[in-house]
């Protein structure tokens, strides 16, 4: 092999193969289809081609890489993961049963749990999966299928609360062959199935005897000395709000050992602060560089930039619980009105001014240039305050005496969260307040700590309205477990409380069949529906610009993958660092 030194990679805003499918919402289920809420926030600009530094250096062993965020972890335990950094964190103390390959395919790696791909039965109903003979938990106990077990069945159970349980409840039983090898039995076709696979698993002797309603309030995913795990390091330390420290555990049974000693994931007030982090040489990898600051780390010449679109997407959540309002009076309930909102958004002016450019419009939650991208199918919203307003008026709101609009004795005024730090989402959410008061919507925004916004207000569903991104983990466009009413608080990641039982079918008969000409139909009539109703207003897709410190140093097959889900960190197993 031979080894090459970080590369600038500067390129051109393409969509990469791996598209569609959610990655927890950020809530940060790795799990396959799981979308997860992203924090992040950057996109990346057109650039030049990419310069090659070839490098004669071999991997060296040891050492202390250090990592950067601006939010602190909510919970490792794999179950219950749903934000970004809990997932950043975990997948270096958690293997995975399966793991993506750099175009999203599932493949078994020598750190993966699966010893091989798993056989798929003719009726495409039963999986058989074997797991390594080798593979540990960190406190010398074998990893075996009764892990897989307990892990699928309590996802799947409602009473767990897992965000990532669209994708295990479509499983019927999980048979125990021998100590490593399972089938598991699904109730019907469900077409992304290959990509829950891509789950990390939880040690059924340290958790088998909890009830499962108090899962996740227990110290395992909390207390590093009492979370054992199976990955390539151990988690040593939590210094809340400061930083964690992982070390390299000496017994790791993987083929492939990491080079790297010691991981610290440090966290900072904001993402210029971790800007100005790298710069210095405090750290050495920040994951999403904001889009103002990305050619003031240009002029660094110890900073290389990977650049490339993303699998990722922002939006405007409705919550459709009165309970969220005052006097329980729903200011969404209108289709018109969600319509005027969408109309009245400059959402051009948001890629044109905040993302400089480069990003792309969205109208369903399908990324374009994907085979589920319904193009003309999902309906545009152009910006037009007249059209809003018209909408506004059919709809029934008229102005008041301060010219805000008021309908039934209720004043159209809320309150729209996001996360503190993020300057991409503090000016799109400036944008939005000064575009819904041009049409006499009054809106309030607030800046809330991310990881106490999502673990108190969007698992719960306790907000007016949010302004988000999923970030998608894997190709398959299934998003069940986000428009679904199936999937309410706290058992699912809809947390606008939204219900339309006609989408409820179309997301069903979406994964039934693995032909992929009618799944492409089927999602074209969620498109249409879903940008119709809009439980959300679809903004756009955007992508982060990673930058990494002249310590770090990986071969070229296993560079960071901006296309992938936690694609940051793609092959971290492999890097090095040297002084």
């Amino acid at each position: 092999m031979v080894a090459k030194k970080r590369r600038l990679w500067s390129i051109l805003l393409i969509l990469s193969l791996v598209g569609i499918l959610f990655t927890g919402c950020s809530t940060n289920n790795t799990a396959s289809n799981t979308p997860t809420p992203t924090e992040n926030n950057t996109t990346p600009e057109n650039t030049t081609e990419p310069e090659a530094e070839p490098s004669p250096d071999e991997p060296v062993d040891g050492g202390t890489i250090t990592l950067s965020t601006f939010s602190d972890v909510v919970s490792l335990n794999p179950i219950f993961i749903n934000d970004t950094s809990s997932g950043d964190v975990a997948q270096f103390l958690f293997a995975k049963l399966y793991d993506l390959d750099r175009e999203g395919n599932v493949v078994a790696e020598p750190w993966s749990l699966a010893s091989d791909l798993p056989q798929i039965s003719e009726d495409g109903l039963t999986y058989t999966v074997k797991l390594k003979d080798t593979a540990k938990w960190s406190d010398g106990q074998p990893v075996t299928v009764d892990d897989l077990i307990f892990t699928f069945d309590t996802i799947r159970n409602p009473e767990a609360g897992a965000p990532g349980i669209s994708l295990f409840d479509k499983v019927e039983k999980v048979e125990k062959v021998d100590d490593h090898t399972a089938n598991i039995k699904l109730k019907q076709v469900y077409a992304p199935f290959q990509y829950t696979l891509v789950t990390e698993l939880v040690p059924a002797h340290v958790l088998k005897d909890v009830p499962v309603k108090e899962l996740q309030a227990n110290a395992y995913g909390t207390d590093p000395a009492k979370t054992v795990t199976n990955g390539p390091w151990k988690w040593t330390s939590w210094k809340q709000g400061e930083s964690h420290t992982l070390d390299a555990d000496p017994n790791y049974w993987g083929a492939t050992k990491p080079h790297i000693a010691q991981v610290i994931y440090k966290i900072y007030a904001d993402q210029n602060t971790e800007v100005q982090a790298i710069l210095k040489g405090d750290t050495d990898h920040i994951s999403a560089i904001p889009v103002t600051q990305v050619e003031a780390v240009k002029g660094n010449k110890d900073v290389a930039i990977i650049q490339k679109p993303g699998p990722t997407y922002e939006y405007v959540s409705f919550n459709f619980d009165s309970k969220n309002f005052p006097d329980n009076y729903g200011l969404f309930a209108g289709q018109k009105t969600r319509q005027a909102i969408a109309y009245a958004l400059n959402r051009q002016g948001m890629v044109d001014n905040v993302l400089k450019g480069v990003g792309a419009l969205i109208n369903a939650p399908f990324l374009p240039d994907t085979w589920a991208d319904p193009k003309d199918a999902a309906v545009n919203y152009a910006y037009d305050s007249e059209k809003a307003k018209q909408l506004l008026a059919e709809d029934g709101w008229v102005a008041g005496k301060d010219g805000i609009l008021e309908k039934d004795g209720h004043r159209f005024s809320f309150e729209l969260q996001y996360n503190a730090g993020n300057s991409r989402r503090e000016q799109v959410s400036a944008i939005i307040q000064q575009n819904l008061a041009d049409v006499g919507i009054e809106v309030k925004p607030k800046g809330i700590d991310f990881a106490a916004w999502i673990d108190q207000n969007v698992t719960p569903g306790k907000y007016q309205a949010i302004l988000l991104g999923w970030s998608l983990n894997t190709p398959d466009p299934d998003s069940e477990s986000i428009y679904s009413s199936k999937y309410f608080p706290p058992a699912g990641q809809n947390s606008g409380w939204y219900k339309n039982e006609k989408l409820d079918q179309l997301w069903v008969d979406g994964y039934s069949t693995v032909d992929q000409a009618e799944r492409q139909a089927i999602y074209k009539e969620v498109a249409k529906e879903i940008s119709t109703d809009l439980p959300y207003v679809f903004l756009y897709q955007y992508g982060s610009a990673i930058g990494t410190g002249p310590r770090v140093h990986w071969a070229e097959e296993d560079r960071p993958e901006p296309s992938l889900g936690y694609g940051q960190y793609f092959h971290l197993i492999k890097w090095w660092v040297t002084d």
